[in-house]
């Protein structure tokens, strides 16, 4: 599949990690944790060592987010997942001059929240969607998301020569923030933006334009409680274990190994700074772009590999191949390969 677009969107509000830790030390949140706890809160937040200078959240404050009960976060989720996919899908749009009618298929992913109808939906209302066209909600594959959307939308067009189709990955991090003495928690307040990326697709070839390909995936369900989200009170509590960046690694470098060709880039999701390290140690490529999302945005599950991308786009210069990867929830990696003429 071709791709016709690609846009992406954040919220207006936009923090430091250094206002993040004052947010949070006027919560009351905060004083209920075990001075450790708080130790590590501010390790993290009060300096540059996570790689992260700035995230944007759905949070017009953020002390209040961090005491609100399941019911008011599950709301949250409801009210900005839609508003921000839409918010990245418009200018997709836009750039690939059509509208939201012509579009044939929506593909979604999420995994920070739960609607049933899902995004799509939503999406498809305030856009304006033929009530015809195919929508598809993917959720629970956590931040290697996006790759498996862009699968699903490839086997779409291969079955339906001519259409066009849309992707979005969304994601509502602020709204599974929360704060306990749970290492997981603590550092999901710390790394996490929220953020959604749109692109539109075809089947139709042209000079010049970038191709999607040779999807591959590798699953460890036997690793599956290493990084998930669980159910705690009805909040999703993150829980990610110090193997996660190992565990990246391996996977990344056994779908790396199944390649057709060698990349010019590679663009890989920004899950963190050890993982980024982590990728770099098995992988003959700097990831420039990935450290720049995690740098500008933090971590925003699905949608940081697709940022990556359009960083990519903005100065491809000469590239004619690009090798993308995304990981996650499962633990499961995916990768898959974009080309030009």
């Amino acid at each position: 599949m071709f791709l016709e677009s690609i846009a992406t969107a954040v919220p207006p509000h936009r923090y430091t990690q250094a206002q993040c830790l004052d947010g949070l030390r006027a919560s009351p949140a905060f004083a209920a944790l075990r001075p450790r706890s708080q130790g590590l809160l501010e390790k993290i937040l009060a300096n540059d060592s996570s790689g992260i200078a700035t995230r944007s959240l759905c949070l017009p404050e953020i002390a209040p987010v961090v005491s609100q009960d399941a019911q008011s976060l599950n709301e949250a989720f409801e009210r900005e997942a839609p508003a921000l996919a839409v918010a990245a899908l418009r200018p997709a749009l836009e750039k690939a001059g059509i509208s939201a009618a012509d579009l044939d298929a929506l593909f979604i992913c999420t995994c920070t929240g739960y609607l049933c109808p899902g995004v799509t939906s939503h999406v498809a209302e305030a856009l304006g969607l033929r009530d015809t066209s195919y929508l598809q909600d993917l959720v629970g594959l956590g931040c290697g998301a996006a790759i498996p959307m862009l699968r699903s939308a490839a086997g779409f067009l291969a079955m339906h020569p001519g259409a066009r189709v849309a992707t979005v990955a969304v994601e509502i991090c602020s709204a599974a923030f929360y704060a306990d003495d749970d290492p997981g928690v603590l550092i999901s307040l710390c790394l996490f933006g929220d953020g959604a990326a749109a692109a539109v697709w075809s089947d139709a070839a042209g000079e010049g334009k970038w191709q999607a390909g040779h999807f591959t995936t590798v699953h460890r369900p036997e690793q599956r409680e290493k990084i998930r989200f669980v159910n705690a009170g009805g909040k999703l509590r993150n829980q990610l274990d110090k193997a996660v960046p190992g565990l990246a690694a391996e996977a990344v470098a056994e779908l790396y190994g199944k390649r057709t060709a060698d990349p010019d880039r590679v663009l890989a999701h920004s899950g963190g700074r050890d993982v980024i390290e982590a990728l770099e140690a098995v992988l003959p490529h700097h990831l420039p772009e990935t450290r720049e999302v995690l740098r500008e945005h933090g971590n925003m599950s699905s949608p940081s590999v697709l940022f990556a991308l359009e960083r990519a786009l903005a100065s491809a210069n000469g590239d004619r191949r690009w090798w993308l990867t995304a990981f996650g929830a499962g633990f499961a990696a995916h990768a898959c390969e974009m080309w030009r003429s």
